[in-house]
């Protein structure tokens, strides 16, 4: 059973790789982009650099969508057809309105897939190893950034001016591979009862990724969960807590400024001193760090929790940021500034990105869970998006210290919402789970 539904699971977070690689690659297109169509500042922010993300708000909101209508598993067939898309289209752009069309179409892929992929795993996975399987789309998405950095670093050289196209088009590799596999995966058994009323297949199903004996136990659950969810609306008094949960770590995700350093890596290490060859290599690094700390975080994540790792990542964001912002301030070497930027991914790693996406899937009700992620990942993408827009500006009109500072400033207040409010949720069957934070949400409203 655990490895039928690890088999699935690993299928699933290729998406997540895909993600995580249509995310970094465009670090190592950056500058050449820049030199190239020689654009103002602004329409580089937004056009190439940030377009993709408004992409991902978009196929974040309504990701939830196609999920409910023609199932999770149809659903990510489509987000592959979508990355190989946005993959041919840039790597073979002429301009920058279709460079951009085509990078908003890899955006539309990547918000959909951050609902998509823990949505499915997260329904078809036994409550004990829950974040560990959802975590394997977290694992893939920092996989994906590594490799993303690394293929940046090799190509480098190869098509002379048009290293940035190669650079692109070997996103088109993976999302081939993602089309293959896909098809044999299942569709979700919470879906199947939910959606289409569909016990047999639903069925079919558990006796492939449950025990045997608990088959008619989840089978009544579900359903009953399914009929007690019925008039169940997203936005109601009785779902506004785990709303405010899913809106907290999405907008704090993002504050920390993680997505500003992977977008722009390569630039921040020229402004820490180092040459342009030496800024992909840092991008690298900083890559093997995401995906260790990671490893480590979904090692941890079903054994110590989310609320504790959690709370390690937020002490690990604030020491790196103070230090990253007084290295800037004080001129420090480079290599001062690396290691610190290098702690700071790995608290990421072992918190924020270890947690988000299992957390997300896990706090709402079946009915509304791929409405809810759709929630959760949007907010979390409209704040990466305006960030990075903004990025290409303020990285030119501020200096350093003063970007980290701001982000050190949200980090405190990440460390009051996981102390005081963040619940644990590690080893909670999905539908108990939903009790105990409706239970709190009438608590809240009394």
């Amino acid at each position: 059973m655990k490895k039928i539904t690890s088999y699935y699971s690993i299928i699933v977070s290729i998406s997540g790789f895909l993600f995580g690689f249509d995310t970094a690659v465009i670090s190592g297109a950056n500058l050449p982009l820049k030199l190239l169509w020689e654009t103002s500042e602004w329409f580089h922010g937004f056009f190439i650099m940030s377009v993709a993300l408004w992409g991902t708000v978009m196929g974040a909101l309504f990701g939830g969508i196609p999920c409910n209508k023609i199932g999770r598993k149809n659903t990510l067939f489509w987000i592959g057809v979508f990355f190989l898309v946005s993959s041919i289209g840039t790597a073979s752009a002429t301009d920058p309105y279709i460079f951009s069309f085509y990078r908003f179409i890899g955006g539309l892929a990547i918000g959909a897939s951050s609902i998509a992929a823990p949505t499915y795993v997260s329904e078809i996975s036994q409550a004990y190893h829950r974040g560990r399987q959802v975590g394997l789309y977290q694992i893939n998405i920092v996989t994906g950034i590594l490799l993303a950095y690394i293929s940046n670093y090799f190509l480098q050289g190869v098509g002379g001016s048009n290293d940035w196209r190669w650079m692109l088009a070997a996103e088109v590799i993976p999302a081939l591979l993602f089309l293959a596999f896909i098809l044999d995966i299942p569709e979700s058994p919470r879906w199947l009862i939910l959606k289409k009323q569909n016990l047999t297949a639903a069925r079919k199903v558990l006796e492939k990724t449950s025990n045997p004996q608990q088959i008619d136990t989840i089978l009544s659950t579900i359903q009953k969960d399914s009929i007690q969810s019925k008039k169940l609306k997203l936005f109601s008094n009785k779902n506004k807590f785990i709303l405010f949960l899913a809106a907290a770590i999405a907008f704090f995700n993002q504050f920390s400024g993680i997505n500003f350093i992977l977008y722009y890596a390569p630039e921040i290490m020229e402004k820490a001193g180092y040459v342009t060859s030496t800024s992909l290599l840092g991008a690298v690094y900083i890559g093997c760090t995401n995906l260790v700390f990671t490893l480590v975080g979904m090692y941890l994540i079903d054994r110590t929790g989310r609320k504790s790792l959690m709370l390690v990542g937020s002490m690990g964001y604030i020491l790196s940021l103070a230090m990253i912002s007084y290295g800037f301030y004080t001129n420090s070497s480079p290599s001062f500034i690396l290691s610190f930027i290098l702690l700071f991914i790995a608290s990421h790693g072992i918190g924020q990105g270890a947690v988000i996406w299992v957390f997300i899937a896990e706090i709402f009700p079946t009915k509304i869970r791929a409405m809810g992620q759709s929630f959760g990942a949007g907010i979390h993408w409209a704040v990466a998006a305006i960030i990075t827009l903004f990025g290409a500006v303020l990285i030119d009109s501020l200096s350093p210290y003063q970007i980290f500072i701001i982000f050190f400033s949200m980090m405190l207040l990440q460390v009051g919402f996981v102390w005081f409010i963040m619940p644990e949720t590690k080893g909670i069957e999905l539908e108990q789970l939903q009790k105990q934070l409706h239970h709190k949400t009438q608590s809240i409203n009394s």
